[in-house]
C-alpha cells in the first residue's frame, strides 16, 4: 500500500507523472462499546462468480486538461467512461461511471493485447498509467509501448470517476494512538460517524469500494474494449485487485505480474500487525549493520556508540521514552517537547522505510544527543484507504484490552521497533467503521496463468511474508524479490532489475521462445 498523508478524496485534476510509481473532545460512555461492534453496516449480496454486465463499446475521446502545475498528459493517450453497476449484486441497477485512458501500442504488427494496470494506494487514481505511459522518468520503455495497448483506469469513487467524499474533520479529531479504554471507545465512534459521512456526503457509492466490485469493473472494461484476454499489472494494493480479477476471471487474464504484494489470506489485526512489525525491527538490524562498517553513519563519526550496536541505541531511546525524558532535538540542543514511544516508534517506521541509512542515523544521532533536527511524520489513515481497507480485510478488534494485548505482542516480536506505523494506522483506522467486511468471491473455474510476484525483502507497506502468501496461492508462480528497503520495484533506478524481469514476463509468460 501507498503511504500519503491524509487529504481529501476530491481529485479534479489529473495527477503529475510519477504518482503511479511511487505515498487522520467528548468524553464517551464506555457502555457503546458492544454497539459499537454490532452498527448495521450497508447489506449486500453476492454478485455470480464470473459475471459481467453487458457493457457497450468504449467511445474514445480526447483526455481531459490537466490544471497547473500538472503536466500535459501524452498528445497519444485516449480517454473514455465505462459506465458499470454500482452494485454488482443487481447489474441493471443504478450505474456509474469508470474513467479510463488508453495509450496504444506503437508498433500494431507486433501488438500483443492489452496491459491493464493499477498503481494501489488505495486511493490513487490509475489512469496515469496510460496518461503518461511514454513520460520518460515514470513511463514504461519504448519496448513495453511497442507491444501494448497501455490501459489505465480510476478506480470507483476515486478521482474521475465519481469521486466519493467525506467529512474529514472527523477523522482530525479521532485519537491516532488510543492510550486508554476511554480514548479507544471514542476513536471507534468517531471513525463510525466518519464512515457514515462519506454515506451521507457520497451516496451509496461509498459502500461498493471493494476489491471485488473494482476487479468486476476491470472486466467490464475489458469487454468494453472488446479483448478476450488481458494482461494486468498491479503494484500495492492494485496486487490485491489482480488477485480478485484472478479469482473471478482466471480465463480471461493471459498474465497476472503483481508488484509489491499484498496478503491476500485476509490477516487478521495482530497478523498483518506482526508482519510489518517484523519487517521494520528487521530492517533496524539491517541499518544496524551498516552503521558498524560504515564511516557515513553519524552515531559512529560522532562516537555515540561506544561498543554498542544501533539497535541498542533505540533500546535506550525507547527507555528514555517511557521514562518521560526523551525531547524533541534542537538546533542547540534538547527543546521542551517531549517525545513519547509512540512517536518513537512511527519515526522509526517512516525513516528506516525510505531506505536512505545515512539519513536514518543523523536523525537517530540527533535524537540520541538533543542537539539537531528529526523529520516527523503524521500518523493516520486517509478516508479513501478506509473505504477500501475496512471492506476487504477484517481488522476489528474486540476492546481496548484486545488491543493492549495485540501491541504488547507485536513489540516481543519486533523488541528494537515496537510496531510498524503504517499497519497499526490502517488497523486502527478500521475500528468502529460501520461498513462491515466483505467476504471474498469463490474461486471461479478455469485456468489461471503462470503468475509472477515481485517484492523487496524489506518492505514497511507490503512484507516479504505476505508476498510469499500471494505466491503461493496460485497454482504457478514464481516469487522473485530484491534484497533492498523500499517499496514498489517497478521502476527505473536501483530496482530496474525488477522491471526488466517484470518486463519479460509479461512480454513472455510462459517462457517459451519468440517466433
Amino acid at each position: 500500500m501507498n503511504k500519503s498523508p491524509r487529504k481529501s478524496l476530491r481529485t479534479n485534476t489529473v495527477p503529475k507523472p510519477g504518482a503511479r510509481r511511487a505515498t487522520t473532545a467528548v468524553l464517551l460512555a464506555l457502555s457503546a462499546s458492544a454497539a459499537a461492534l454490532v452498527v448495521p453496516g450497508p447489506a449486500f449480496a453476492r454478485a455470480s462468480p464470473g459475471a459481467t454486465a453487458a457493457v457497450p463499446p468504449i467511445r474514445w475521446g480526447a483526455c481531459p486538461e490537466a490544471e497547473p502545475p500538472y503536466p500535459a498528459p501524452s498528445p497519444k493517450a485516449q480517454c473514455a467512461t465505462v459506465k458499470v453497476p454500482l452494485d454488482w449484486s443487481k447489474p441493471k441497477g443504478p450505474k456509474v461511471g469508470i474513467f479510463v485512458a488508453r495509450y496504444r501500442a506503437t508498433d500494431p504488427a507486433r501488438r500483443i493485447g492489452v496491459l491493464m494496470s493499477n498503481p494501489g494506494g488505495p486511493g490513487a487514481p490509475g489512469s496515469d498509467d496510460a496518461l503518461y505511459a511514454d513520460d520518460p522518468v515514470s513511463g514504461y520503455t519504448p519496448a513495453m509501448l511497442q507491444r501494448f495497448d497501455m490501459i489505465g483506469f480510476d478506480p470507483r469513487g476515486i478521482g474521475r470517476s465519481q469521486n466519493a467524499e467525506c467529512d474529514e474533520s472527523i477523522a482530525d479529531s479521532a485519537p491516532t494512538r488510543p492510550r486508554n479504554a476511554v480514548e479507544f471507545e471514542r476513536m471507534r465512534i468517531l471513525n463510525g460517524q466518519l464512515a457514515d459521512s462519506c454515506l451521507k456526503r457520497t451516496g451509496p457509492l461509498a459502500a461498493h469500494m471493494d476489491g471485488e466490485s473494482v476487479a468486476r469493473d476491470m472486466d467490464a472494461i475489458r469487454a468494453a474494449l472488446g479483448e478476450s484476454r488481458i494482461s494486468f499489472l498491479g503494484h500495492s494494493y492494485g496486487t490485491f485487485l489482480g488477485e480478485r480479477y484472478a479469482r473471478l476471471f482466471p480465463g480471461r487474464l493471459r498474465a497476472l505480474a503483481l508488484d509489491s504484494a499484498m496478503d491476500p489470506s485476509r490477516p487478521d489485526a495482530e497478523r498483518y500487525l506482526t508482519d510489518g512489525s517484523v519487517t521494520i525491527d528487521n530492517t533496524l538490524k539491517r541499518l544496524a549493520a551498516w552503521c558498524e562498517k560504515d564511516a557515513a553513519c553519524a552515531l559512529k563519526g560522532k562516537g555515540l556508540l561506544k561498543g554498542k550496536d544501533l539497535t541498542a541505541v533505540t533500546d535506550e531511546l525507547f527507555a528514555r521514552a517511557d521514562a518521560g525524558t526523551l525531547r524533541d532535538p534542537g538546533p542547540n540542543g534538547p527543546t521542551r517537547t517531549k517525545v513519547d514511544a509512540d512517536k518513537l516508534s512511527d519515526f522509526l517506521t517512516f525513516a528506516l522505510g525510505k531506505g536512505s541509512p545515512e539519513a536514518t542515523a543523523e536523525q537517530l544521532a540527533a535524537l540520541y544527543t538533543g542537539k539537531g533536527e528529526v523529520n516527523w511524520v503524521p500518523t493516520g489513515t486517509d478516508s479513501a484507504s478506509r473505504l477500501v481497507l475496512c471492506r476487504d480485510y477484517d481488522f476489528r478488534i474486540r476492546d481496548y484490552a484486545q488491543y493492549l494485548a495485540i501491541r504488547k505482542r507485536a513489540a516481543q516480536a519486533a523488541p528494537h521497533v515496537r510496531y510498524n506505523a503504517q499497519s497499526l494506522d490502517t488497523v486502527l483506522g478500521c475500528q468502529g467503521w460501520t461498513m462491515p467486511p466483505k467476504p471474498g468471491p469463490v474461486q471461479a473455474k478455469g485456468d489461471l496463468p503462470p503468475v509472477l510476484v515481485a517484492n523487496a525483502t524489506h518492505d514497511l507497506a507490503t512484507p516479504l511474508p505476505g508476498a510469499r502468501r500471494m505466491a503461493n496461492s496460485f497454482p504457478k508462480a514464481s516469487l522473485f524479490t530484491m534484497d533492498v528497503v523500499g517499496h514498489w520495484l517497478y521502476r527505473r533506478g536501483g530496482t530496474e532489475k525488477a522491471m526488466r524481469a517484470i518486463d519479460t514476463y509479461l512480454t513472455n509468460p510462459e517462457g517459451r521462445p519468440e517466433n
